[in-house]
């Protein structure tokens, strides 16, 4: 049973491939200090409006405790903040600073170029793959 789960289970492999592609997206931001998970949390912000936790948590699939968490230490870096909502005390809205955006302009080349080498390496359909994993994400 172990072999078959190793050899066949979609999740672990899934898991392992997310692991490894967070490592290499890591280490490529690693001139601008900022991790993978970093990165996708400061760009799902870069909004017209900003957004709320509860909205940020459901795009990036996170619950709202762990969102938090991982805004504290972008927020000592001053690179985002935390304001609660004019019209709904209770909501909170996360903005991008001029920090955060710079940052993010330094960063974005950076996920382009890494993210097309390794579309370019991959045997198979990049935006197939997508759509598939988008829509075990969305339930289906």
């Amino acid at each position: 049973m172990t072999l078959l789960v190793r050899d066949s289970c979609l999740c672990l492999h899934t898991q392992r491939a997310a692991r490894a592609m967070a490592r290499r997206f890591d280490e490529a931001l690693r001139p601008v200090a900022l991790k993978s998970g970093q990165f996708s949390l400061l760009i799902s912000l870069n909004r017209p409006e900003p957004p709320a936790i509860g909205s940020v948590a459901r795009l990036l699939a996170m619950d709202r405790t762990t969102l938090t968490a991982n805004l504290k230490p972008l927020e000592r870096r001053g690179l985002l903040t935390v304001t609660p909502h004019s019209g709904d005390r209770r909501s909170r809205r996360l903005t991008l600073t001029a920090e955060g955006l710079a940052l993010l302009e330094q960063a974005i080349p950076i996920w382009i170029a890494t993210h097309a080498e390794i579309e370019r390496g991959m045997a198979g359909d990049a935006d197939a793959l997508r759509a598939q994993l988008n829509a075990i994400a969305a339930g289906r």
